[in-house]
């Protein structure tokens, strides 16, 4: 009878062990259900999170490439505008000695046409060369104008007269020499044009200076 009683005493430990042991186990798959389906949720709204910031990201480098684009074409624009007034910096100081010059060409012809002019006129085309020297150092050349084509890029046209023996609208005469500086007319050439029309009073020549002064 003792022994009976130990062997169930024995039993209700095991069960009791036994019972310990699978309190503190998980609870069964239905009850984990709940927990996966969270789970799956959360990783879906990561990834939407992750796209989003892609996006955001991708957006982000496409500006800084256009303002890098748009820095850079800044740069070469300013860069070219310094370089442009530094080439035509002189063109001011240029323009007030072609007006100096002028008058030195006048001298010469007037001298040209005076009896024993002889050493006077030799003195003025000195400082006219030497004129001419220095402005061609500093990238100023005259315009060819006299039996050329008119071009109203370079030649300014005071007068228009008939002439047959000459195309239309080709430069007959110079009234005043123009001037570029390196590429650019700081001076178009004031001009007599041929033209096809009838001769008038204000074609003559004398009118023409007259104006041009």
């Amino acid at each position: 009878m003792a022994q009976k009683t130990q062997t169930n005493d024995q039993a209700e430990a095991a069960d009791k062990a036994i019972g310990e042991h699978f309190a503190g186990q998980p609870a069964s798959d239905s009850a984990n259900e709940p927990d996966a389906a969270a789970s799956g949720d959360a990783v879906l709204e990561d990834l939407s999170e992750l796209q989003k910031k892609a996006s955001e990201r991708d957006e982000f480098l496409g500006l800084l490439q256009h303002l890098r684009a748009d820095y850079a074409n800044y740069q070469k624009r300013v860069q070219k505008e310094i370089e442009s007034t530094r080439r035509y910096a002189s063109q001011g100081l240029i323009l007030d000695l072609l007006a100096g010059l002028d008058n030195l060409e006048r001298a010469m012809q007037a001298a040209d046409s005076t009896a024993n002019s002889g050493g006077l006129l030799d003195g003025i085309r000195l400082v006219h060369q030497q004129l001419l020297a220095a402005l061609t150092r500093h990238g100023v050349q005259p315009i060819t104008a006299e039996g050329k084509p008119f071009d109203p890029t370079f030649h300014e046209a005071l007068v228009e007269q008939p002439c047959p023996d000459k195309p239309e609208r080709t430069v007959l005469q110079e009234y005043q020499k123009g001037y570029t500086l390196h590429d650019r007319v700081i001076r178009p050439a004031k001009v007599v044009v041929s033209s096809a029309g009838p001769v008038t009073a204000d074609d003559t020549p004398s009118s023409a200076e007259s104006n041009s002064n």
